[in-house]
C-alpha cells in the first residue's frame, strides 16, 4: 500500500476496530457507501484476520480473496474458521516457498469437499509472489470471471440486497437500543428484576418491551 499511498485516484484509509469482533470497523459499511457516493470503482477491503468470529466481511463485499501464505499453519485455520464458506477466490502468497504445493492440495481437497450444485460457483486458486508482481494478472482475470459468474446468473444482485437488507436491519436495531437506553431504561430493568426472580419469562418480558414501544 505505501507504493500507492499517494498515487492518483487512490485513497487509503485505516479504521480501528475498536474490539469489534467481525474483522471490520463498526463503521466499515457506511465508509464503503462514501467512497462508492464519492465514485470510487473499486474499493479493497482488508480485514485484520480471519477467525472463527471474523468472518464479518463475507457480508459485506461483493467478491471475498482468502489468501493465505505456506508455512504458516493457513490450512488448519482455513477449515476451523469456516473461511472455505465464504471465499470466492484462494490465494496462495510466496508460493515460491517450501510448503506453497502442499497448501495447494490441501486446499483443493476441501474445496472438493464442499457441497456444491452443477451451475455454482467453484472457488479457484490463484499462486502469487506479491514482492515479484507475479500472478497478479491471474488473479485479476480470477476475479473478472467471478463477477461475470454472478452478473449472468443474478447472485450479484440477490448479494447486493441481501447486503442491504443486513445494513438496514443493523441501524435499526441499533437505533432501537439506543431509545431503549434514553427513555426505557427503567423499565427495562424491572423487567429484567422479575425475570431473574422467576415470576415472568423472558420471552413475555420481550413481548412487553415490544408492545410498550
Amino acid at each position: 500500500m505505501q507504493e500507492h499511498a499517494l498515487d492518483s485516484d487512490v485513497y487509503i484509509r485505516s479504521m480501528a476496530t475498536r474490539g469489534h469482533l467481525g474483522g471490520l470497523a463498526v463503521a466499515t459499511p457506511q465508509a464503503l457507501r462514501a467512497y462508492d457516493a464519492a465514485g470510487f470503482d473499486t474499493v479493497i477491503v482488508e480485514t485484520v484476520g480471519v477467525g472463527q468470529s471474523e468472518l464479518e466481511v463475507a457480508e459485506t463485499a461483493d467478491t471475498i480473496l482468502v489468501l493465505l501464505a505456506p508455512g504458516m499453519g493457513d490450512g488448519i485455520q482455513a477449515a476451523k474458521a469456516g473461511i472455505l464458506e465464504i471465499g470466492d477466490i484462494f490465494v496462495v502468497n510466496k508460493s515460491d516457498r517450501e510448503g506453497a504445493q502442499a497448501l495447494v492440495r490441501e486446499l483443493r481437497t476441501m474445496i472438493a469437499l464442499a457441497q456444491r450444485g452443477p451451475q455454482d460457483w467453484k472457488p479457484p486458486i490463484v499462486l502469487t509472489i506479491a514482492s515479484e508482481h507475479r500472478g497478479i494478472s491471474e488473479l485479476l482475470e480470477a476475479i473478472d470471471r467471478f463477477r461475470a459468474s454472478q452478473t449472468d446468473t443474478g447472485r450479484a444482485q440477490k448479494r447486493r440486497v441481501a447486503r442491504a437488507r443486513r445494513e438496514v436491519e443493523s441501524i435499526a436495531l441499533a437505533k432501537l437500543r439506543a431509545e431503549f437506553r434514553l427513555d426505557g431504561e427503567t423499565a427495562l430493568d424491572d423487567l429484567a428484576e422479575a425475570v431473574s426472580r422467576g415470576e415472568l419469562d423472558p420471552y413475555s418480558a420481550a413481548d412487553q418491551v415490544v408492545i410498550g414501544r
